[in-house]
């Protein structure tokens, strides 16, 4: 085994690079068909170096911004730390992966690029073609090259101090519009530290132990880049990247990576568990070994304790350890982790009385079955944050009453880049952070009760969507993970209603007025609401942030404009096709046939 250097202070992410790169480890990719290619810290330095020069010899200066508009692979790499050794500022934005939504996609992205004021794009060929709108949108004054495309330069040392801007992070946007978070190089690594310290003292590299980490989690996401990219970083240890789209079209990829490569960390987000647990069959994951998994981080959106006990349920047979099931809490304006649940224990969760919880905001534990409401245990703050959960006027309120969360520790944002009002309206002068997430404390652990922009407050009590939604899991015939809960004002009405909104599964038999009544009836038995309005969606119909997450406000504004439409029986068949022309054209200009 590699000798792993101390982590000496002072440090930045090129020079984290260099560290690593003293190693014989690496990262390794998977394609499309599961080939792995592992290329040494040492190769992706020197790549980065030469990306670096060239942005030098363009004449980008220190602090400047560069957009990175690329897909899962070593190019992410040779661009991203490229920039940061340049003294530049990368800005990592998700790439056109759901075409049939161009449009869209052209319009947020080159609203992102304005917003940081990017100077350059840097892409891949394949990606460029498509782009020509976002750029001609957004127009940034060094226009679009590939990484190939950047002229030679004269290497130099890194030109980045540890409080410079490391990278700016887009919010996920799920409640507005997504905005540019400035995070520093002592943030970002402080962040991955806490995260370091969490795996490396709960499971020493010991007796033969050695930490390897198998993701599927996009680089543009800050679970994906500071969890993973930055955490094998500063370890140093082996990483295995596998494209997003091969996750989601291909569940059982991830497993059979974890097994091949004995990956004992890999973070997602809640739904990655459901889909597993729902549409990996027996074959695909015959021989397949997950005993090397010790933490399996749950976070990014709500998690729910159904999953969990489904996702355990399901793969225990193959070794999958109870325990390493771990529910955590974190934000992007906090560069991504806050809570840790106990690493060495099974997740916990508890039920609550659902009528003082959503009627007084008193969190009242009770065993009456389904009629509690079911939620789950994040843990206590990592080491340096603090929580307050704060009444609407910002008194703070004890422990089993729910609030505004507000956070304060070691890598919370500098604020958002060029958006001062915006910056001051959650963050204040003693460095408070207010989360927009609702929740609180029981015995100084933290449980989330849902967004304060999405409440529904029907008859003068507030209400989480979460729990409506929760209630539809394992629904059959809806796609799993894929509603939204959202209040509407009836026509003359002075309250709000609830309005249910559904993509049905890509297969099986479709009957979409059967769904919606059992939609309805699911939902009515397990939390008494019943929704008065129930729409059923062609699979891919909701719209989400570039991290997969439904945007509730957004789904709400175009019901209430007509917007959303029941699907024609033709449709589904129609979107189908041209997405898939669409992917495999992609996949065509990057892989070849």
């Amino acid at each position: 085994m590699d000798p792993r250097p101390e982590t000496p202070k002072g440090l930045t992410l090129g020079r984290a690079l260099e560290r690593a790169a003293a190693t014989r480890l690496g990262v390794r990719f998977l394609d499309r068909r599961e080939r792995d290619t592992l290329i040494p810290y040492r190769e992706l330095l020197a790549a980065a170096r030469r990306v670096a020069a060239g942005l030098r010899r363009l004449g980008l200066r220190r602090g400047e911004r560069v957009a990175l508009i690329l897909p899962t692979g070593p190019g992410f790499y040779h661009a991203f730390f490229g920039a940061s050794l340049a003294g530049a500022v990368p800005v990592p934005l998700y790439p056109p992966v759901r075409l049939g939504l161009l449009d869209e996609y052209h319009q947020r992205t080159a609203e992102m690029l304005r917003a940081c004021g990017a100077r350059l794009v840097l892409t891949e060929t394949a990606i460029r073609r498509i782009l020509g709108p976002t750029v001609e949108r957004a127009r940034p004054p060094l226009g679009c090259l590939t990484v190939a495309e950047l002229p030679d330069g004269q290497p130099s040392d890194d030109r980045a101090a540890i409080d410079d801007v490391a990278f700016i992070q887009f919010s996920s946007g799920t409640t507005g519009a997504p905005k540019p978070i400035q995070l520093t190089h002592r943030q970002v690594l402080a962040n991955a530290s806490l995260i370091l310290d969490q795996i490396m003292t709960s499971y020493p590299e010991e007796g033969g132990l050695v930490h390897r980490g198998v993701s599927w989690l996009p680089l543009y996401h800050d679970m994906g880049l500071v969890g993973c990219v930055l955490v094998a970083l500063l370890h140093p240890g082996e990483l295995t990247l596998i494209p997003p789209e091969l996750f989601v079209a291909r569940p059982a990829v991830w497993l059979r990576a974890i097994s091949r490569f004995k990956g004992t960390v890999s973070p997602a987000p809640n739904f990655a568990y459901a889909l597993c647990a729902e549409r990996v069959t027996d074959e695909e994951i015959t021989g397949v070994d997950l005993s090397s998994w010790r933490l399996a981080l749950n976070g990014a959106e709500p998690v729910t304790p159904g999953v969990l006990e489904r996702f355990i349920r399901r793969f225990a047979q193959h070794g999958l350890r109870p325990e390493a099931l771990t529910p955590v809490y974190g934000l992007a304006e906090a560069t991504l982790a806050v809570t840790f649940s106990d690493v060495r224990h099974p997740f916990r969760w508890r039920r609550f009385d659902r009528r003082r919880l959503n009627g007084e905001g008193v969190a009242a534990p009770t065993d009456e079955g389904t009629d509690g409401e079911a939620l789950v245990d994040l843990g206590r703050p990592l080491p340096g944050f603090q929580l307050r959960v704060v009444s609407p006027g910002g008194v703070e309120l004890p422990e089993g009453r729910i609030g505004r969360i507000l956070v304060r520790g070691p890598s919370v944002m500098q604020g958002y880049h060029g958006e001062s009002a915006a910056t001051a309206a959650v963050l204040d002068t003693e460095g408070w952070l207010d989360t927009g997430d609702l929740g609180f404390l029981l015995d100084a652990r933290l449980f989330l009760h849902g967004r304060a922009k999405d409440v529904v407050i029907i008859n003068g009590r507030n209400h989480a969507p979460q729990a409506v939604e929760h209630a539809l899991e394992g629904l059959a015939g809806m796609r799993a993970g894929c509603c939204a809960a959202v209040g509407i004002v009836p026509s003359g009405g002075d309250g709000e209603e609830l309005a249910l909104l559904l993509e049905r599964a890509r297969s099986g038999p479709r009957d979409d007025e059967a769904l919606a009544r059992a939609a309805r009836e699911r939902v009515a038995s397990r939390t008494g609401l019943v929704p008065r309005r129930v729409l059923v969606l062609e699979p891919g119909t909701l719209p989400r942030t570039s991290s997969g997450k439904i945007r509730r406000a957004e789904a709400r504004r175009r019901l209430l404009a007509g917007e959303l439409r029941p699907p024609r029986p033709v449709s589904a068949v129609r979107m189908a096709g041209e997405l898939l022309r669409s992917a495999l054209a992609l996949a065509r200009a990057r892989h070849g046939p």
